[in-house]
Protein backbone atom coordinates (compact mmCIF):
# COMPACT_ATOMS: atom_id res chain seq x y z
CA UNK A 1 0.00 0.00 0.00
CA UNK A 2 1.30 3.11 -0.84
CA UNK A 3 0.22 5.27 2.68
CA UNK A 4 1.31 8.73 1.30
CA UNK A 5 -0.90 8.10 -1.85
CA UNK A 6 -3.47 7.05 0.25
CA UNK A 7 -3.02 10.30 2.31
CA UNK A 8 -3.90 12.52 -0.26
CA UNK A 9 -6.58 11.07 -1.33
CA UNK A 10 -7.79 11.68 2.28
CA UNK A 11 -6.90 15.20 2.67
CA UNK A 12 -9.12 15.79 -0.97
CA UNK A 13 -12.12 15.07 1.30
CA UNK A 14 -13.28 17.83 3.12
CA UNK A 15 -14.24 16.13 6.79
CA UNK A 16 -14.50 19.45 8.55
CA UNK A 17 -16.75 18.87 11.98
CA UNK A 18 -19.82 20.38 10.74
CA UNK A 19 -19.63 18.04 7.38
CA UNK A 20 -20.63 14.20 6.68
CA UNK A 21 -17.55 12.01 7.46
CA UNK A 22 -19.32 9.35 5.43
CA UNK A 23 -17.36 9.62 2.08
CA UNK A 24 -14.02 9.40 3.80
CA UNK A 25 -15.76 6.53 6.07
CA UNK A 26 -16.66 5.25 2.45
CA UNK A 27 -12.90 5.26 1.20
CA UNK A 28 -11.52 3.75 4.53
CA UNK A 29 -14.06 0.76 4.32
CA UNK A 30 -12.83 -0.09 0.68
CA UNK A 31 -9.51 0.08 2.15
CA UNK A 32 -9.99 -2.08 4.91
CA UNK A 33 -12.02 -4.94 3.09
CA UNK A 34 -9.22 -5.06 0.53
CA UNK A 35 -6.70 -6.16 3.51
CA UNK A 36 -9.58 -8.67 4.21
CA UNK A 37 -11.35 -6.77 7.23
CA UNK A 38 -14.90 -7.32 7.91
CA UNK A 39 -16.57 -3.92 8.84
CA UNK A 40 -19.56 -2.37 10.22
CA UNK A 41 -20.83 1.20 10.84
CA UNK A 42 -21.94 3.08 13.87
CA UNK A 43 -23.61 5.67 12.60
CA UNK A 44 -25.99 8.30 13.64
CA UNK A 45 -27.44 11.91 13.01
CA UNK A 46 -25.73 14.53 14.77
CA UNK A 47 -28.02 17.55 16.31
CA UNK A 48 -27.49 19.72 13.23
CA UNK A 49 -28.93 16.96 11.25
CA UNK A 50 -25.82 16.36 9.70
CA UNK A 51 -24.73 11.93 9.01
CA UNK A 52 -21.97 10.33 10.80
CA UNK A 53 -20.20 7.52 11.68
CA UNK A 54 -17.65 5.48 13.36
CA UNK A 55 -16.12 2.85 11.38
CA UNK A 56 -15.05 -0.49 12.89
CA UNK A 57 -12.88 -3.07 11.03
CA UNK A 58 -12.07 -6.46 12.05
CA UNK A 59 -9.84 -9.06 10.53
CA UNK A 60 -9.35 -12.73 11.95
CA UNK A 61 -10.95 -13.05 15.35
CA UNK A 62 -14.25 -11.59 16.53
CA UNK A 63 -12.19 -9.42 19.10
CA UNK A 64 -9.03 -9.14 17.86
CA UNK A 65 -6.37 -8.27 20.99
CA UNK A 66 -4.62 -5.16 19.24
CA UNK A 67 -6.94 -2.07 17.73
CA UNK A 68 -5.60 1.09 15.97
CA UNK A 69 -7.83 4.27 16.21
CA UNK A 70 -7.63 7.48 14.45
CA UNK A 71 -10.37 9.87 14.17
CA UNK A 72 -11.58 11.45 10.79
CA UNK A 73 -12.70 14.48 11.41
CA UNK A 74 -10.45 18.33 11.00
CA UNK A 75 -11.34 21.33 12.52
CA UNK A 76 -12.29 24.18 9.55
CA UNK A 77 -9.68 26.14 7.69
CA UNK A 78 -9.25 29.15 6.14
CA UNK A 79 -11.00 29.31 2.52
CA UNK A 80 -7.68 31.09 1.87
CA UNK A 81 -5.84 28.43 2.37
CA UNK A 82 -5.61 26.69 -1.46
CA UNK A 83 -3.84 23.81 -0.56
CA UNK A 84 -6.11 22.82 2.28
CA UNK A 85 -8.04 19.50 0.18
CA UNK A 86 -4.95 19.31 -2.20
CA UNK A 87 -2.09 17.12 -0.81
CA UNK A 88 1.18 18.19 -1.60
CA UNK A 89 4.47 17.29 -0.98
CA UNK A 90 7.15 20.03 -0.75
CA UNK A 91 10.85 19.57 1.05
CA UNK A 92 10.05 16.36 2.70
CA UNK A 93 6.84 16.70 4.28
CA UNK A 94 2.97 16.65 3.05
CA UNK A 95 0.65 19.66 3.30
CA UNK A 96 -3.05 19.74 3.53
CA UNK A 97 -5.62 20.01 6.32
CA UNK A 98 -5.59 16.77 8.46
CA UNK A 99 -1.91 15.65 7.11
CA UNK A 100 -1.02 15.79 10.56
CA UNK A 101 -4.14 15.64 12.85
CA UNK A 102 -5.14 12.83 12.51
CA UNK A 103 -5.19 11.33 8.68
CA UNK A 104 -1.52 10.39 8.46
CA UNK A 105 -2.35 8.33 11.49
CA UNK A 106 -4.99 6.43 9.76
CA UNK A 107 -3.13 5.87 6.53
CA UNK A 108 0.01 4.63 8.83
CA UNK A 109 -2.45 2.63 10.33
CA UNK A 110 -4.14 0.52 7.02
CA UNK A 111 -0.43 0.90 5.88
CA UNK A 112 0.65 -0.65 8.80
CA UNK A 113 -1.91 -3.81 8.29
CA UNK A 114 -1.23 -4.21 4.73
CA UNK A 115 2.17 -5.42 5.93
CA UNK A 116 0.68 -8.39 7.65
CA UNK A 117 -2.53 -10.59 7.46
CA UNK A 118 -3.14 -10.76 11.24
CA UNK A 119 -5.67 -10.55 13.62
CA UNK A 120 -6.33 -6.55 13.94
CA UNK A 121 -9.10 -3.98 14.89
CA UNK A 122 -9.22 -1.03 12.86
CA UNK A 123 -11.69 1.98 14.48
CA UNK A 124 -12.09 5.09 13.00
CA UNK A 125 -14.03 7.81 15.04
CA UNK A 126 -16.20 10.66 14.33
CA UNK A 127 -16.28 14.13 16.04
CA UNK A 128 -13.58 14.12 17.87
CA UNK A 129 -12.67 17.79 17.55
CA UNK A 130 -15.66 18.64 18.89
CA UNK A 131 -15.88 16.47 22.16
CA UNK A 132 -14.83 13.20 21.03
CA UNK A 133 -18.19 12.59 20.45
CA UNK A 134 -17.44 9.25 18.40
CA UNK A 135 -15.58 7.56 21.46
CA UNK A 136 -18.03 8.55 23.58
CA UNK A 137 -20.54 6.71 21.24
CA UNK A 138 -18.09 3.80 21.04
CA UNK A 139 -18.14 3.36 24.68
CA UNK A 140 -20.97 3.36 25.54
CA UNK A 141 -21.88 0.25 22.99
CA UNK A 142 -19.42 -1.88 24.20
CA UNK A 143 -18.64 -3.92 21.34
CA UNK A 144 -15.55 -3.30 21.34
CA UNK A 145 -12.63 -4.54 23.16
CA UNK A 146 -9.33 -4.39 22.43
CA UNK A 147 -6.91 -5.61 25.08
CA UNK A 148 -4.25 -3.02 23.89
CA UNK A 149 -4.89 -0.05 21.73
CA UNK A 150 -2.57 2.96 20.04
CA UNK A 151 -4.35 6.32 19.82
CA UNK A 152 -3.56 8.37 16.95
CA UNK A 153 -2.34 12.11 17.61
CA UNK A 154 0.47 13.90 16.65
CA UNK A 155 3.01 13.17 18.88
CA UNK A 156 6.05 13.84 17.09
CA UNK A 157 6.59 10.00 17.59
CA UNK A 158 6.68 10.40 21.01
CA UNK A 159 4.71 7.79 23.44
CA UNK A 160 2.18 9.35 25.67
CA UNK A 161 2.11 9.30 29.08
CA UNK A 162 -1.59 10.96 29.73
CA UNK A 163 -2.71 14.19 29.48
CA UNK A 164 -5.00 16.17 31.19
CA UNK A 165 -9.16 16.66 31.03
CA UNK A 166 -11.25 19.33 29.14
CA UNK A 167 -14.09 20.49 31.47
CA UNK A 168 -16.30 23.15 29.92
CA UNK A 169 -19.29 24.75 31.48
CA UNK A 170 -21.19 28.08 31.17
CA UNK A 171 -22.23 30.40 33.92
CA UNK A 172 -25.21 32.75 33.65
CA UNK A 173 -25.11 35.97 35.57
CA UNK A 174 -29.05 37.59 36.24
CA UNK A 175 -29.61 41.08 37.10
CA UNK A 176 -32.29 43.68 36.33
CA UNK A 177 -32.33 46.43 33.72
CA UNK A 178 -32.57 49.78 34.23
CA UNK A 179 -32.11 53.23 32.74
CA UNK A 180 -28.16 53.63 33.22
CA UNK A 181 -28.91 57.17 34.39
CA UNK A 182 -30.68 55.63 37.50
CA UNK A 183 -28.57 52.90 38.91
CA UNK A 184 -31.14 52.20 41.47
CA UNK A 185 -33.75 51.09 38.89
CA UNK A 186 -31.47 48.06 38.03
CA UNK A 187 -28.80 45.94 39.23
CA UNK A 188 -25.87 45.22 36.91
CA UNK A 189 -24.95 41.62 36.19
CA UNK A 190 -22.13 42.68 34.11
CA UNK A 191 -20.56 44.52 37.46
CA UNK A 192 -21.68 41.21 39.18
CA UNK A 193 -20.12 38.97 36.67
CA UNK A 194 -16.83 41.17 36.92
CA UNK A 195 -16.47 39.85 41.07
CA UNK A 196 -17.07 36.91 40.07
CA UNK A 197 -13.95 36.80 38.38
CA UNK A 198 -12.15 38.24 41.12
CA UNK A 199 -13.14 35.07 42.63
CA UNK A 200 -12.47 32.48 39.46
CA UNK A 201 -8.92 34.04 39.73
CA UNK A 202 -9.00 32.79 43.59
CA UNK A 203 -10.19 29.34 42.62
CA UNK A 204 -7.22 28.80 40.12
CA UNK A 205 -5.04 29.98 42.80
CA UNK A 206 -6.10 27.17 44.95
CA UNK A 207 -5.54 24.70 42.45
CA UNK A 208 -1.98 25.01 42.55
CA UNK A 209 -1.59 23.52 45.40
CA UNK A 210 -2.51 20.23 43.90
CA UNK A 211 0.08 19.56 41.33
CA UNK A 212 1.47 16.63 38.93
CA UNK A 213 4.94 17.57 38.17
CA UNK A 214 4.64 15.33 34.85
CA UNK A 215 2.68 18.20 33.64
CA UNK A 216 3.45 21.85 32.65
CA UNK A 217 2.00 24.05 33.86
CA UNK A 218 1.55 20.84 36.61
CA UNK A 219 -1.54 22.26 38.33
CA UNK A 220 -5.52 22.16 36.88
CA UNK A 221 -5.87 25.39 34.83
CA UNK A 222 -9.06 27.41 34.30
CA UNK A 223 -9.69 30.15 31.60
CA UNK A 224 -12.50 32.18 30.94
CA UNK A 225 -12.92 32.43 27.18
CA UNK A 226 -16.07 34.33 26.50
CA UNK A 227 -18.19 37.19 28.00
CA UNK A 228 -21.14 38.66 26.63
CA UNK A 229 -23.47 40.85 28.10
CA UNK A 230 -25.61 43.90 27.84
CA UNK A 231 -27.89 45.40 25.47
CA UNK A 232 -26.52 48.86 25.12
CA UNK A 233 -24.47 51.40 26.70
CA UNK A 234 -26.95 53.52 28.49
CA UNK A 235 -29.17 50.10 29.79
CA UNK A 236 -28.18 48.59 32.95
CA UNK A 237 -26.88 45.32 32.12
CA UNK A 238 -29.40 42.58 32.79
CA UNK A 239 -27.77 39.24 31.64
CA UNK A 240 -24.08 38.46 31.47
CA UNK A 241 -22.73 35.18 30.04
CA UNK A 242 -19.77 33.63 30.84
CA UNK A 243 -18.14 30.80 29.24
CA UNK A 244 -15.13 28.70 31.22
CA UNK A 245 -12.85 26.10 30.58
CA UNK A 246 -10.55 24.00 33.32
CA UNK A 247 -8.09 21.28 31.94
CA UNK A 248 -7.89 19.04 35.21
CA UNK A 249 -5.11 17.08 36.17
CA UNK A 250 -4.99 12.85 36.19
CA UNK A 251 -6.68 11.61 39.20
CA UNK A 252 -8.59 14.96 40.09
CA UNK A 253 -12.29 14.84 40.17
CA UNK A 254 -13.76 16.66 37.51
CA UNK A 255 -16.14 17.76 40.02
CA UNK A 256 -14.18 19.18 42.11
CA UNK A 257 -13.87 22.62 40.21
CA UNK A 258 -17.26 22.49 39.49
CA UNK A 259 -18.35 22.72 43.04
CA UNK A 260 -15.98 25.32 43.83
CA UNK A 261 -17.68 27.83 40.84
CA UNK A 262 -21.00 26.45 42.16
CA UNK A 263 -19.82 28.05 45.50
CA UNK A 264 -18.57 31.38 44.13
CA UNK A 265 -21.90 31.58 42.52
CA UNK A 266 -23.89 31.06 45.01
CA UNK A 267 -22.51 33.74 47.14
CA UNK A 268 -22.65 36.02 44.26
CA UNK A 269 -26.30 35.71 44.29
CA UNK A 270 -28.11 38.22 46.77
CA UNK A 271 -30.54 40.85 46.12
CA UNK A 272 -31.28 41.19 42.58
CA UNK A 273 -28.16 39.25 41.43
CA UNK A 274 -28.39 35.33 40.35
CA UNK A 275 -25.71 33.28 39.31
CA UNK A 276 -26.43 29.66 38.02
CA UNK A 277 -23.54 27.11 36.51
CA UNK A 278 -24.11 24.69 33.94
CA UNK A 279 -21.70 22.14 32.99
CA UNK A 280 -21.84 20.94 29.56
CA UNK A 281 -18.55 18.54 29.22
CA UNK A 282 -16.56 17.28 31.77
CA UNK A 283 -13.97 14.69 30.61
CA UNK A 284 -11.23 13.19 33.40
CA UNK A 285 -7.25 13.21 33.08
CA UNK A 286 -6.06 10.11 32.42
CA UNK A 287 -2.50 8.68 32.69
CA UNK A 288 -1.14 5.21 31.76
CA UNK A 289 1.78 3.00 33.26
CA UNK A 290 5.19 4.30 33.26
CA UNK A 291 5.98 0.11 32.71
CA UNK A 292 3.24 -0.49 30.28
CA UNK A 293 4.19 -3.08 27.31
CA UNK A 294 2.93 -1.18 24.82
CA UNK A 295 4.52 2.34 26.13
CA UNK A 296 8.03 0.45 26.49
CA UNK A 297 7.41 -1.06 22.76
CA UNK A 298 6.84 2.11 21.75
CA UNK A 299 9.51 4.01 23.11
CA UNK A 300 11.68 1.59 21.89
CA UNK A 301 10.66 1.69 18.44
CA UNK A 302 10.31 5.30 18.41
CA UNK A 303 13.51 6.08 20.31
CA UNK A 304 11.15 8.89 22.47
CA UNK A 305 11.21 8.75 25.67
CA UNK A 306 7.33 8.72 26.88
CA UNK A 307 5.90 12.36 27.84
CA UNK A 308 2.58 13.83 28.94
CA UNK A 309 0.59 16.02 26.44
CA UNK A 310 -1.24 19.12 27.14
CA UNK A 311 -4.28 18.27 24.63
CA UNK A 312 -7.46 15.69 25.08
CA UNK A 313 -7.75 12.46 22.98
CA UNK A 314 -9.90 9.73 22.82
CA UNK A 315 -7.62 7.83 25.16
CA UNK A 316 -10.05 7.86 27.99
CA UNK A 317 -12.36 6.01 25.89
CA UNK A 318 -10.36 3.11 24.84
CA UNK A 319 -9.16 2.76 28.61
CA UNK A 320 -12.62 2.49 29.64
CA UNK A 321 -13.06 -0.35 26.96
CA UNK A 322 -10.61 -2.00 29.15
CA UNK A 323 -7.28 -1.54 26.68
CA UNK A 324 -3.98 -0.55 27.50
CA UNK A 325 -3.77 2.31 25.50
CA UNK A 326 -1.17 4.86 24.08
CA UNK A 327 -1.07 7.81 22.14
CA UNK A 328 1.36 8.11 19.59
CA UNK A 329 1.57 9.10 15.70
CA UNK A 330 3.29 10.85 13.33
CA UNK A 331 2.81 14.95 12.74
CA UNK A 332 3.51 17.97 15.59
CA UNK A 333 0.24 19.03 17.05
CA UNK A 334 1.76 22.33 17.21
CA UNK A 335 1.84 23.38 13.09
CA UNK A 336 -1.92 20.85 13.56
CA UNK A 337 -4.84 23.43 13.37
CA UNK A 338 -3.83 26.10 11.58
CA UNK A 339 -2.95 27.17 7.52
CA UNK A 340 -0.17 25.82 6.16
CA UNK A 341 -0.76 22.10 8.66
CA UNK A 342 1.97 19.16 7.35
CA UNK A 343 3.13 15.67 8.30
CA UNK A 344 7.13 15.02 7.41
CA UNK A 345 7.48 12.00 5.46
CA UNK A 346 9.66 10.31 7.67
CA UNK A 347 7.47 10.60 9.80
CA UNK A 348 5.21 8.32 7.88
CA UNK A 349 7.68 5.90 7.50
CA UNK A 350 8.59 5.60 11.12
CA UNK A 351 5.23 5.07 12.35
CA UNK A 352 3.78 2.61 9.98
CA UNK A 353 6.84 0.38 11.10
CA UNK A 354 6.61 1.12 15.18
CA UNK A 355 2.07 -0.27 14.21
CA UNK A 356 3.18 -2.97 12.56
CA UNK A 357 5.57 -3.89 15.38
CA UNK A 358 3.19 -3.64 18.00
CA UNK A 359 0.69 -5.42 15.83
CA UNK A 360 3.00 -8.42 15.66
CA UNK A 361 4.21 -8.27 19.15
CA UNK A 362 0.36 -8.41 20.94
CA UNK A 363 -0.98 -11.36 19.06
CA UNK A 364 -2.65 -13.76 21.63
Amino acid sequence: MNTVDLLGRMIAIDTTSARSNLPLVELLEREARALGFQTRRQQWTDAQGVAKANLVATRGAEQPAVALVGHTDCVPFDPAWDGALAAAVRDGNLYGRGSADTKSFIACALGAASRNSLPLQLIFTADEEVGCLGAKRLLDEGRARPRTAVIGEPTKLIPVLGHKGYCLAEITVEGAEGHSAYPDTGASAILAAGRLLGALERIGRELAADADPLFSPPETTLNVGLIQGGKAKNVIAGACTLTLEWRPIPGQDVRRVLGLVEQACAELSTGRIRATVRASRLDAGVSVPRDGKLLRLLAAESGNEPQTIPFGTELPYLVGLGAEACVFGPGDIRVAHRTGEFVPLDDLARAEVALARVIESFQG
